[in-house]
């Protein structure tokens, strides 16, 4: 059975999240110490609190090393953040990730280098999934089927 999407991340949450995906694993006080270095004071308390939220939403698990409990991140962030993209195109841009593209470029721009980047990502992708597998013309892809496009 597939496992439910957690609930969105708060700004404090992400915070949270991110140390755990760089890192991998951390305790509770080793997230307090990391926060400090970003010149966060939070009180380990809270921490606590916020961790164990996360855990309860699915987005940490915890091991037990001693007494201590050792956590981390159930999803990757590429994969967290991919799914997140994901509804954003569906939401926002009716499952079209050109306008979202469009809407990117005509309203915040891009650096030529930004531009260049975003140019071979796209070849490489093109490779990847080979000229036969374009998901625009395969008429059973989900983008397809939404725009009703036909081979």
């Amino acid at each position: 059975m597939k496992r439910a999407e957690p609930p969105p991340l708060t700004a404090a949450q992400r915070e949270l999240m991110e140390i755990f995906w760089q890192h991998g694993e951390a305790t509770v006080s080793q997230v307090r110490e990391q926060l400090q270095d970003q010149g966060r004071s939070i009180a380990r308390n809270t921490v606590q609190t916020m961790i164990v939220r996360l855990e309860e939403k699915g987005w940490l698990q915890h091991r037990k090393q001693g007494r201590t409990f050792v956590y981390s991140a159930v999803r990757e962030r590429k994969r967290s953040l991919g799914v997140k993209v994901s509804q954003l195109v569906d939401r926002f841009f009716a499952g079209s990730p050109e306008d979202m593209v469009n809407a990117l470029i005509e309203h915040r721009g891009l650096t030529s280098e930004e531009s260049q980047r975003i140019r071979k990502m796209i070849q490489d992708a093109e490779l990847d999934s080979g000229s036969s597998s374009n998901v625009a013309d395969n008429p059973s892809s989900k983008r397809g089927r939404r725009r009703g496009k036909q081979s």
